[in-house]
């Protein structure tokens, strides 16, 4: 405990967590005192508690949860009680959600999750919450999975804020006029209660003198009856609601049996289908005109973000219906009142039957860009002449016709040549002419290009990710298909291996590229900062690139003018930029041709410049400023001999700003070659420490020493067809007869068919599970015998004593060691393996 303590004391002073850490009763705990816990558990504490990102790390047999002071405001009211207790005790409500994503991880394999939704209880009530995050192995000593790491972010207020942000761009784009104020007010109640998840949603107008609410309309979910034409006394709601209805105040109850605003007149709110509800005012120069009530059937806590979107729609609502019905009136009684028009958000213009403008409003005038007496008296077509051919002044002339209403868009440009968007509606007049409201969209128009244009990139993007991951398909495919077919020479055994090697490889890094750029740009990539010198880097790059200029027989030019001059950075991640820039620089270069690095030190900057300069097809001017986009590339041939997702240099930019320099591109114009240069704040060259050499593998140390004799009958069962079929195959390099099944009852009859000496049982299994193919053998006479094991995912010790009550005599948990398993089998194979064990 000391080491994690003393590793994090300087970086804030006492913390809460280190605090619990130093004081929590560790005798209690699987864990056992810090000062003896692994130093991979150690290490990872000592992290955790050192970043500024909420983390926790589940520990041990039975997931031990620890974390940093940035995640206690996730846990709310759980911590202090949290740390050290059991991870499926701490987040019980949400647990059947976490155990795929956990038993992923200790299956050891990572997983990434952004925006995901959980239903948590916080403060008494469940509440919908969302969050990014990472599940991530943590290995002990030995390489096996012992728990899990996770770095969190909760997007909660986003994720509202967005889907708030679009439902009222969905509420505005409903709530149109020509509707009726009736089909508004339906259209806004049923989209606020889809939207909340509520019982009922409804609309009810006040009339003051009377202190009555009647229900003109409301929306209710399937089953619930209609309560619309009821009308109430405001009194029935409690003295609260009409009080705080006048003041132009919401009234959010949580339960309205609890609250003592509504307790006592509760009976109203209950025959309503209502024991939670948030009640919205809507107001009209300081009189209560109305209410939008949304109700539950259950208690519940109203967030912030559920009170700000009622009271949003409810407003919309309102404004929608005033909207309706102002423009009746208009159409109905040709109001012509210039006072009226100008308090509406839109552009209003009446002109007679010979286009002649006879009133305009003040909004209108302003989305013109002239003054109301420029254009009041004026022929519109003498006003807009650019309008007669546009699709809005056909639609005028349709309406002026037909008589009949009409919608239609219209752009114009201003002084300035900016092009002005406006969405225009017309609607014929009694006395022949036509009334027509108009407002500015322009900000959305561009919006939607923008979007647009995004969702262009994304299909191209994904368009050529597809490509590049058919092409070693091809391959892979073809040496599968000669492996299959069988009658091969060792000869082309091994040039069929190798095909599917280097294309795995080309595929994986394709995938790595992908995901490195989404750690990089995401923030998820701690620096390995050191000192590093510019030789280092510069050798290390080009050698990685030389089997490229090699293979192309391009020449190198290498400069290295200060050799020592040194960067405070992550080594890998800088021989990763300049090795991107080399790739990058070899691709777009012809064969035979010169391609330059250069390291220098600009002392005026103090920086480190590595600069990359080639003869190859170089680009437009203009692109040099976008050349570092996500997914941004030259004009390129269809057949893409260049391959590559347009990743590399977006990484480049990223990685190189992280270590707080910059990189810049430059080139004269097509086929006259590029120029890329990176500069690194400078720092004291230090003497680097010499590389350790690198120690034997795991796996050849396991094949060493592994050699399993005999000839154990082993039944293999998993409906993983891959996971089954290696473990066969390994099983049988080992010397044991194997028999593979991927269906439970399938086993079952083979096991009493031919009982084998030992069993392998997957305990996912699907239609019948693992445990329950265990009991069945154990339960008959012929396969009672067999050596059962269970080969899981799932390695808590509830999980552990399940098995081995179903009639496991061992439990591995996945991924499984084979140095175990085959150490198993031949103590099984020499009459030693009885007793229940789990590794």
């Amino acid at each position: 405990m000391a080491d994690i303590l003393r590793t994090t004391a300087g970086l804030g002073g006492e913390s809460e967590v280190r605090r619990l850490l130093r004081e929590h009763d560790w005798t209690v705990s699987p864990l056992g005192p810090p000062s003896g816990w692994p130093p991979e558990l150690a290490t990872a504490v000592s992290m955790a508690f050192s970043s500024a990102f909420p983390m926790f790390i589940a520990w041990g047999p039975d997931l031990r949860f620890l974390y940093n002071d940035a995640y206690i405001p996730v846990l709310g009211a759980r911590h202090p009680a949290a740390f050290g207790a059991p991870f499926q005790h701490v987040w019980t409500e949400i647990w059947p959600d976490l155990v795929p994503i956990t038993d992923r991880a200790l299956s050891n394999k990572s997983a990434y999750f952004e925006d995901q939704p959980f239903m948590m209880l916080r403060n008494g009530y469940r509440e919908p919450t969302w969050f990014t995050f990472s599940y991530s192995p943590l290995h002990d000593g030995q390489g096996r999975v012992a728990g899990v790491y996770c770095t969190c972010i909760e997007t909660t207020n986003r994720v509202q804020s967005e889907r708030r942000a679009a439902f009222e761009l969905a509420v505005a784009d409903a709530l149109r006029p020509p509707a009726s104020g009736t089909d508004l007010i339906h259209t806004g109640c049923a989209m606020l209660g889809r939207e909340l998840d509520v019982t009922r949603v409804l609309y009810g107008e006040v009339d003051e003198a009377q202190d009555t609410l009647t229900i003109a309309c409301d929306w209710s979910r399937a089953g619930l009856p209609s309560a619309a034409g009821q009308t109430l006394a405001l009194e029935a709601f409690g003295p609260e609601l009409a009080r705080a209805g006048r003041a132009g105040e919401s009234v959010v109850l949580a339960d309205v049996q609890l609250d003592p605003r509504a307790a006592a007149r509760q009976g109203t709110y209950l025959a309503l289908g209502m024991r939670a509800c948030v009640a919205v005012p809507l107001r009209t120069d300081g009189h209560l005109q109305a209410f939008v009530i949304a109700g539950l059937e259950r208690p519940h806590r109203w967030s912030d973000a559920e009170v700000a979107l009622a009271r949003g729609t409810a407003g919309r609502i309102h404004a929608a219906v005033d909207l309706a019905r102002v423009q009746a009136t208009l159409r109905e009684e040709r109001d012509r009142s210039q006072t009226i028009f100008d308090t509406i958000a839109e552009g209003f213009i009446l002109f007679d039957r010979d286009w002649t403008v006879l009133q305009m409003n003040a909004e209108g005038a302003r989305i013109a860009h002239q003054a109301v007496e420029q254009i009041v008296g004026r022929n519109h077509w003498d006003v807009w002449p650019d309008a007669i051919d546009s699709e809005a002044g056909r639609m005028y002339r349709r309406v002026m016709r037909d008589r009949t209403a009409g919608a239609a868009e219209y752009c114009k440009r201003d002084a300035d040549g900016a092009e002005i968007w406006c969405d225009v509606r017309a609607y014929p007049t009694a006395d022949g002419g036509v009334v027509s409201f108009f407002r500015d969209i322009t900000e959305r128009k561009r919006s939607e290009d923008k979007l647009r244009a995004a969702d262009r990139r994304k299909d191209e993007f994904l368009a050529m990710l597809a490509h590049e991951l058919r092409n070693p398909l091809a391959p892979i495919s073809a040496a599968a298909d000669l492996l299959r077919v069988g009658r091969l020479d060792e000869a082309r055994v091994r040039q069929s291996s190798a095909i599917i090697g280097r294309q795995v490889r080309h595929m994986t890094s394709l995938v790595d590229d992908l995901l490195d750029v989404s750690r990089v740009t995401r923030g998820l990539v701690t620096l390995a900062r050191a000192p590093v010198a510019a030789r280092t880097i510069v050798d290390e790059a080009v050698e990685q690139v030389r089997p490229m200029f090699e293979a192309r027989r391009q020449r190198v030019d290498v400069d290295v003018a200060a050799p020592e001059a040194t960067v405070l950075g992550d080594r890998a991640r800088l021989v990763q930029v300049l090795a991107n820039l080399l790739n990058n620089a070899a691709k777009y270069t012809p064969e035979e041709r010169r391609i330059g690095v250069r390291a220098a030190v600009d002392p005026a900057r103090g920086v480190l410049l590595l600069r990359v300069r080639d003869d190859g097809i170089g680009m437009e001017p203009e692109l040099t400023g976008h050349v570092f986009d996500l997914f941004t590339q030259a004009e390129r041939p269809v057949d893409r001999t260049q391959g590559g997702l347009g990743l590399g240099l977006a990484l480049v930019k990223n990685l190189v700003e992280l270590h707080g320099g910059t990189v810049a591109c430059a080139s004269p114009g097509p086929d006259r070659g590029s120029t890329f240069e990176v500069a690194l704040p400078l720092m004291a060259a230090v003497q680097q420490p010499g590389t350790a050499p690198a120690s034997a593998s795991a796996a050849d140390a396991m094949a060493g020493d592994a050699a399993v004799q005999g000839a154990l009958r082993v039944l293999v069962v998993d409906d993983n067809v891959d996971a089954a079929e290696t473990l066969g195959m390994l099983l049988e390099a080992y010397g044991y007869g194997v028999e593979v099944e991927h269906d439970s009852q399938r086993a079952l009859e083979r096991a009493q068919a031919r009982p084998p000496d030992v069993a392998l049982l997957d305990i996912g299994l699907p239609d019948m599970d693992g445990n329950e193919l265990a009991r069945r053998l154990r339960a008959d006479a012929h396969t009672a015998g067999i050596v059962l094991v269970a080969v899981t995912g799932y390695g808590q010790e509830q999980d552990r004593r399940t098995a081995f009550e179903a009639g496991f005599d061992h439990h591995l948990v996945k991924p499984v060691d084979m140095a175990a398993l085959t150490a198993l089998l031949g103590a099984i194979e020499a009459g030693r393996g009885e007793g229940g064990d789990d590794i």
